[in-house]
């Protein structure tokens, strides 16, 4: 069984993944991750995000890297986001994705593509979004747990040109698959969420079964 949980940024996806993964004993992929480490990479090496070249140097990261705390650090996602609209980094990318989804047993990921491009043929898509104002609040609450201060309208104004960028780029766009189930988190806290979650995949897989 395959689960494609996508959405934007602070949209709550990666908890409910997380979730999903636990509840139905499935591995779990934040797809995210990736890109960061490619992002992170390109800082390292001194190169620029938005150089196609520069990215898809920086996609052979060495695996350690994706247990780099930096990685979810606010600047990195924003390196994520850059270097995330070159077709030569997704593609370096899709490979290990694609290996992850198809494991015997099946798994749970989320990103921004899962059910449109890396696994069209998941058994459950979840398409999760939340009003721009819930991300932010929630993007700076973790902040501020994490003892980064940074102002509330500066968060929303960056998570507004990455939701930009994401829905705009060539490659692979943010977009809910025509047969996604989509979840508005906007109101829910983080079991709200889960449990609402569980239940439409649950609904789901029963209609199909």
């Amino acid at each position: 069984m395959i689960i494609a949980v996508d959405g934007p940024t602070a949209s709550g996806k990666g908890t409910i993944a997380k979730a999903l993964a636990a509840h139905f004993g499935l591995p779990h992929l934040d797809t995210g991750l990736l890109y960061r480490a490619v992002g992170w990479q390109v800082f390292l090496d001194g190169g620029n995000p938005d150089d196609a070249g520069d990215a898809l140097a920086a996609t052979a990261f060495p695996d350690s890297l994706l247990a780099d705390p930096e990685l979810r650090s606010e600047a990195t996602g924003g390196l994520a986001s850059r270097v995330s609209v070159h077709g030569s980094v997704r593609q370096a990318l899709y490979e290990r994705q694609r290996s992850f989804a198809l494991q015997p047993g099946g798994a749970v990921l989320d990103g921004r593509d899962i059910g449109t491009v890396i696994a069209p043929e998941a058994d459950v898509k979840l398409f999760v979004t939340a009003s721009i104002e819930a991300r932010a609040l929630r993007r700076w609450k973790e902040m501020r747990e994490r003892g980064e201060d940074l102002d509330l309208t500066v968060i929303e104004a960056d998570l507004r040109r990455r939701d930009e960028r994401d829905r705009t780029r060539t490659e692979a766009p943010l977009r809910a698959a025509d047969d996604a189930l989509t979840l508005d988190t906007s109101t829910l806290d983080r079991d709200g969420a889960v449990a609402a979650a569980i239940a439409l995949v649950e609904k789901r897989l029963r209609s199909a079964g």
